[in-house]
């Protein structure tokens, strides 16, 4: 389940007055706007073009013990490697070589400090170094930070990293392809990129309660609606049925299980289930439970299910 599928069924289930409602619609605005950011470099990356041999990979997920990374874009040549980060920040943005800080003044004239995107690539860039080292590839490494708001100005840059806009973004990419050394050695693309896709480690996301502070008891419960986008799903004959628009799905559980692992906990049992979903049956919660590739832990009534690793 994405972030922003998950923020959206959230808020479905929070009441109207919950006082983190109006923080968590701000944030399921910013995830949604990353996610158009994101889209519109993979469209402008259409353009990309060069002779030699070349892979893009979106949205790679890599992890060395504990350290775990996620970035958004990873450009592989023979001659290097190039992460890509998306950035949708509007507004004017300011990078202060003094403090290492980075801010941005919005329309209203408010400015407001925030982490800043340098550090985050650099992280990746060493990250990927080591990734790159442990697997005995050959590979320099160099990044670029593409802002994919319309409505940004640069009023100063950082030194020491590239820094764009959507539209400027292939010419930097050949910019920084011109400036690494010669191609290396014993360089095999395909091989590089099946190594990363097979290694790939999902993003773990903490349970959003937990995140945002939410307490469980605060979530309506209920089967979600797909076709009226409500809590109003009920039980009839092996399916679910909408009692206020009438749709029809016998899977809608599902969803309401993913649900669960995404908000509450990664652990599940018939009487959560039951009180999630909002029904009564211990045997159609244990026989939907049943229908699912979930880890079975203990005996009879006390038996809980998991997510496989």
């Amino acid at each position: 389940m994405s972030q922003t599928e998950a923020l959206t069924l959230l808020l479905t289930r929070l009441s109207p007055q919950h006082p983190q409602r109006q923080f968590l619609e701000q944030q399921l605005s910013r995830t949604t706007a990353g996610k158009r950011g994101e889209e519109r470099i993979k469209r402008k990356f259409n353009e990309f073009y060069m002779e030699e041999d070349f892979r893009i990979l979106w949205d790679v997920n890599l992890k060395i013990g504990t350290w775990s990374v996620q970035m958004d874009g990873l450009l592989l040549t023979e001659k290097g490697a190039i992460i890509i980060e998306s950035k949708n920040i509007s507004g004017q943005l300011h990078f202060d070589e003094k403090t290492g800080e980075f801010s941005r003044v919005n329309l209203a004239g408010e400015r407001s400090v925030m982490e800043n995107p340098k550090i985050q690539l650099r992280k990746h860039i060493r990250f990927l170094t080591h990734y790159f080292k442990m697997k005995k590839i050959n590979l320099p490494i160099s990044g670029l930070i593409v802002f994919t708001a319309k409505d940004c100005e640069f009023i100063s840059k950082p030194h020491g990293v590239y820094v764009c806009k959507t539209y400027q973004m292939i010419e930097y990419l050949l910019r920084i392809l011109q400036a690494f050394p010669l191609e290396a050695e014993d360089c095999k693309l395909a091989k590089i990129q099946k190594m990363i896709l097979t290694t790939q480690t999902p993003y773990e996301q903490t349970p959003l309660c937990s995140y945002y502070f939410i307490d469980p008891k605060e979530l309506q419960s209920g089967i979600f609606c797909s076709s009226c986008q409500s809590l109003s799903m009920q039980r009839l004959n092996k399916s679910w049925l909408c009692k206020n628009c009438g749709f029809q799905n016998p899977l809608a559980h599902i969803l309401a299980i993913q649900e669960y692992f995404s908000f509450v906990e990664t652990t599940i049992t018939n009487q959560k289930l039951r009180a999630f979903c909002g029904f009564e049956s211990r045997s159609v919660a244990t026989r939907l439970l049943c229908q699912l590739d979930l880890k079975r832990v203990g005996q009879s009534k006390s038996r809980s299910y998991q997510l496989r690793k």
